[in-house]
């Protein structure tokens, strides 16, 4: 890990505040919250019998904060004390607090008999916000932060082992087309007491060629990609972005490390940095693809807590939602109905536009 500050804190709620920067930490303020009393959060879930999944509720989560004017930002630190934020004044690049509105909680209460196996939503759920500055992107962070919030992301992660939780999962959604609700550059981090579908999934692909190869599958993805070059965005060294030849979205990248690791943990400090720059620079082609803001998802994939797999790929996929300019992709009946996706461009001419792109 790199060398950085962090401290920890006790919001008036009861929820827990970390601050993390590259230089000494100086808060000048009082930790706040918008609320001193907690939201009455009882999430809880229910398993699909045919998807083999489990599905979470979270009724609370109607009253949370939606779209509100720059004055009442709840991820700005504080300027007026009558109308608190999640944030103190202060100096320090990156700030993980426990979500006001969670989707699962470690604490979750177990809730009456119900239908499809009801259960109690034990997990976590976490904001983490990129910058002080609401008018952000996660892109305009420093090379520097950028290596911070990989290394922010692991210890997240790292704190979450040796419990209930088994897979941890960082994310970015931008964009009010995919349902964002606050401006400010942040992210999410769920984590879950059982491996999600999806990555169980990639955890059972990876052994499966590892049984049949003898190697890791990300490190024969990173050798025929190299050795075709069509598909490449960027070659970093370290680190490269991809539009994978199976793409499912369109301009579909993934940031993926030249050596086959399962945690961001594992990643060396020279190899985060140059993630971090690789991972910069696809998010500012997608942006510059249309000279609009792209909307995407940002996910981040990591090896399940517990036992984690040597096999399991590292690798960061981002799925911007325009197909074109102006157009976006939405997810019929194919996508929904069957989960197999219809893709209007081959990757290769996707990742041929973005390598044109001046950034």
């Amino acid at each position: 890990m790199t060398n950085f500050y962090q401290a920890d804190y006790t919001k008036p709620d009861g929820r827990r505040l970390t601050l993390y920067g590259l230089t000494p930490l100086e808060v000048t303020s009082e930790i706040p919250s918008p609320s001193a009393e907690p939201v009455d959060a009882r999430p809880v879930m229910r398993w699909h019998p045919l998807r083999g999944e489990w599905v979470m509720y979270a009724a609370h989560r109607l009253g949370r904060t939606f779209l509100p004017p720059p004055e009442y930002n709840p991820l700005a630190p504080t300027s007026d004390p009558a109308h608190p934020t999640e944030l103190p004044r202060g100096n320090y690049d990156i700030a993980v607090f426990e979500n006001r509105f969670p989707s699962l909680k470690l604490e979750a209460p177990e809730p009456p008999e119900g239908p499809a196996n009801t259960r109690a939503g034990v997990g976590m759920c976490e904001v983490v916000v990129f910058s002080q500055n609401a008018q952000g992107r996660l892109s305009d962070l420093s090379d520097e932060q950028m290596s911070l919030l990989l290394a922010v992301w692991a210890d997240r992660t790292t704190r979450a082992t040796g419990g209930t939780i088994q897979s941890v999962l960082c994310f970015e959604n931008r964009g009010v087309e995919v349902g964002v609700t606050l401006h400010h550059p942040h992210g999410q981090i769920y984590a879950y007491d059982h491996i999600p579908p999806v990555q169980q999934t990639m955890l059972d692909q990876a052994r499966r060629h590892h049984a049949e190869t003898g190697r890791a599958w990300l490190q024969d993805f990173v050798q025929a990609e190299r050795e075709a070059g069509s598909n490449i965005v960027l070659d970093g060294g370290a680190a490269l972005s991809i539009v994978p030849p199976f793409a499912r979205y369109t301009y579909e990248t993934w940031i993926v490390p030249e050596r086959p690791v399962s945690l961001l943990s594992e990643l060396s400090a020279h190899e985060r940095l140059t993630f971090g720059r690789v991972l910069k620079d696809a998010l500012l082609r997608l942006d510059a693809l249309f000279g609009v803001r792209m909307p995407y998802l940002l996910t981040v994939h990591q090896a399940p807590l517990n036992a984690p797999s040597t096999h399991f790929p590292l690798h960061i996929e981002l799925y911007p939602y325009l197909r074109a300019a102006g157009r976006m992709k939405y997810l019929a009946g194919t996508e929904q109905g069957a989960g197999e996706f219809a893709n209007d461009k081959f990757p290769e001419v996707a990742a041929e536009e973005l390598r044109a792109v001046q950034v």
